[in-house]
């Protein structure tokens, strides 16, 4: 019978709750005092701790989680930990406990399981890299997903997958058999995953291959084509037991995080436009107008929420012409004036977009706004290109954070940022718009390539 390889992944998150709950009650030792009744509140510390690491999914972290995901789930556990105990003293009406104590007590728990996550997922990277603690895998289907699959297992060892080679119906050197031979490699190599292209496999072959995995405890993935790589994922709903799919919502169809992003937008933009525009815009007045004769601000038409259009708002960092709406700038553009020039490389010229996101044409973060002719022509080249104005345009985005800035130079470009901006929207989180927000200033310090 096959073993799974993964078998030490088994016992990290009983070993890790554990260590947390030391971590808790040694706190508490410390932050008890004017508590009664000590013993029950020990108790509801632990069974409330648990019970919320559960419905959270709290210790549900993979080996190819990302950073940002842990302490998206710290954040989360702790927040709502923290109103079940002021809540625990409001229901056994306590009015001796010390709001202080808890004060400290989250605080220190905090900080110092924190710290053990981040400790326990580098060292766990550090040993995976010296070959320990890994999956063997084995792909079947030989394409261009499946080989950019393979670049991540070799390019990120501190996944720990090894990968041991590829299967297809297509004959070439890099694959080791057919379909057929996979099942009895896999069982001899002891292949902890299999990873099945979508592309290459009919209906009867995926079944085999999930009764396979499902026989000899090995876990069965599928690799969605070039067509399903951007699609929404799908979620089961069952009218009686009968299972119906549907499109699962993105996360900016919620009321509620449309709120939070927009309370987000008017406060940062105020923020901005109090503490930076207010002096920026009579400096940078006199600066323009120096150079070249026209206006402070440059104002384009560009599509945005639903396709509809508003006008954009930039410092002007061009001098005046008749093909400002027409012609994307290039690098050594000639309409660039040298204040301009600086405007641009710095993402100064930006700016102004603050008022955009403050009257709610635009948000802090989101898909880069394009040109009206821009947009109709990049619809022609890109199925469903429009599906990016779903969500409010961004003064920044993770295709731009993500290098895909700037000039369109071939068809790869704005692909690329397509992919980006679907990926951002079905993806959303608070988190990953402050993420993006950190990145685009750095970048922005370090200077980038095609910021002219």
């Amino acid at each position: 019978m096959h073993h799974h390889k993964g078998k030490y992944d088994l016992l990290m998150r009983p070993l890790n709750l554990l260590l947390d709950l030391m971590i808790l009650l040694v706190v508490l030792f410390f932050y008890s005092t004017n508590i009664v009744t000590i013993t029950q509140y020990r108790i509801y510390i632990i069974v409330s701790w648990v019970l919320l690491a559960y419905f959270t999914k709290f210790y549900q972290v993979f080996r190819y989680s990302k950073p940002i995901e842990i302490v998206k789930k710290l954040i989360v556990q702790f927040f709502i930990y923290t109103l079940l105990l002021l809540s625990y003293f409001s229901l056994i009406k306590n009015k001796e406990f010390s709001r202080v104590n808890v004060f400290f007590f989250i605080s220190y728990s905090f900080v110092l399981i924190t710290f053990l996550k981040v400790l326990i997922f580098y060292v766990l990277k550090k040993y995976r890299i010296r070959g320990k603690n890994y999956r063997n895998v084995i792909i079947i289907g030989y394409n261009k997903q499946t080989q950019r699959l393979k670049t991540i297992f070799e390019e990120k060892p501190f996944y720990g997958y090894h990968f041991k080679g590829f299967f297809s119906k297509h004959e070439h050197q890099d694959v080791l058999g057919n379909f057929e031979a996979a099942f009895s490699f896999a069982k001899a190599q002891e292949v902890s995953e299999i990873y099945c292209s979508i592309a290459e496999l009919n209906d009867e072959e995926m079944k085999k291959c999930i009764d396979f995995g499902d026989i000899n405890f090995i876990k069965i993935k599928f690799i969605p084509d070039d067509k399903a790589i951007l699609r929404n994922h799908l979620v089961i709903d069952y009218y009686e037991n009968f299972p119906v799919l549907s499109l699962r919502k993105n996360p900016l169809e919620e009321p509620h995080n449309i709120l939070i992003k927009r309370i987000f937008d008017i406060l940062f933009s105020s923020f901005v436009i109090i503490t930076v525009l207010s002096w920026l815009i009579p400096l940078l007045y006199f600066l323009i107008k120096k150079e070249s004769k026209g206006p402070l601000f440059f104002k384009q038409k560009r599509n945005g929420l639903d396709n509809k259009n508003f006008d954009c708002f930039k410092f002007r960092s061009m001098a005046v012409n008749d093909r400002a709406d027409l012609d994307q700038v290039t690098k050594g553009d000639k309409r660039i004036t040298k204040i301009g020039a600086f405007l641009r490389k710095t993402s100064i010229d930006e700016l102004p977009q603050f008022f955009n996101v403050f009257f709610g044409d635009m948000s802090v973060v989101g898909p880069r706004p394009h040109m009206l002719k821009e947009t109709n022509k990049f619809a022609k080249i890109i199925d469903k290109f429009l599906m990016r104005h779903s969500v409010k345009p961004g003064i920044t985005g993770l295709a731009q954070v993500k290098g895909y800035r700037g000039e369109i130079e071939k068809n790869e470009d704005i692909i690329n940022r397509y992919r980006y901006d679907i990926m951002y929207i079905e993806r959303w989180s608070f988190i990953l718009d402050l993420k993006i927000i950190v990145q685009t200033v750095v970048n922005a310090l370090r200077g980038e390539e095609k910021a002219y």
